[in-house]
């Protein structure tokens, strides 16, 4: 990683619009992390849902159960601060105690809300993450492709740092119930096709483990029949 060669921890922000499973897949990431030896640090960013901190304490003393108190730890404040201050401090927290990876969970929120676009695009802004992961839904079909392109697009329109001609804000994308949608991966392709960014991740179920890379053959064999 590049930002070990730095002496930095790699930074991961979670975004998406409300209701997608944006704290549960954040969680699938770090087991997959913890499993493959990373120390992980989880932020909760999303100070604006009430119930969103506490389901993420809930993920962290399971994940730290199944692992160590050492391997994952929850950053948070509670609720009523500014998340790009919050994921500033934590990323610092993190450096400073020798985290590998730091995953910024944020609050849910639907792409044409200007003032909770302008406030990721300000935590987007301060914090230079890694990787901006956009979760979405597969059940929603085409919906999932409008709600992605309007959402990057609104980033980019908030952004005060984005230079001119930029195309794409969001890094990958994470589409949660993919197991659910049989062979109907038309929007898949289509959220591929328009961004120009992967899909990092689909969720499959509702354990853990239940996160997979997207498997080209399969979907290619879903489209041919």
């Amino acid at each position: 990683m590049d930002a070990k060669s730095k002496g930095r921890p790699y930074v991961i922000t979670f975004c998406g619009v409300n209701g997608v499973g944006k704290s549960t897949n954040l969680a699938k990431v770090c087991f997959w992390l913890l499993d493959n030896g990373y120390r992980v640090l989880v932020v909760g960013g999303d100070t604006f849902r009430a119930g969103a901190v506490e389901q993420l304490r809930t993920h962290v003393v399971r994940l730290a159960n199944l692992y160590s108190e050492e391997s994952v730890q929850l950053y948070e404040r509670g609720y009523g601060k500014d998340p790009a201050g919050l994921a500033y401090e934590a990323i610092k927290y993190a450096k400073e105690r020798r985290y590998d990876v730091v995953l910024v969970d944020t609050a849910g929120r639907m792409q044409d809300n200007e003032p909770l676009m302008r406030a990721l695009s300000k935590l987007v802004a301060m914090n230079k993450p890694d990787l901006t992961l956009f979760v979405g839904e597969a059940l929603v079909g085409n919906e999932a492709v409008d709600q992605l392109v309007k959402f990057n697009q609104s980033l980019i329109d908030n952004s005060t740092t984005a230079e001119a001609g930029t195309k794409s804000v969001i890094d990958g994308i994470l589409l949660t119930k993919f197991d659910c949608i049989d062979d109907k991966v038309g929007a898949a392709i289509s959220m591929t096709y328009i961004t120009g960014q992967p899909i990092v991740f689909v969720g499959t179920g509702q354990q853990y483990p239940d996160l997979k890379s997207l498997n080209v053959k399969s979907v290619v064999s879903a489209l041919l029949r």
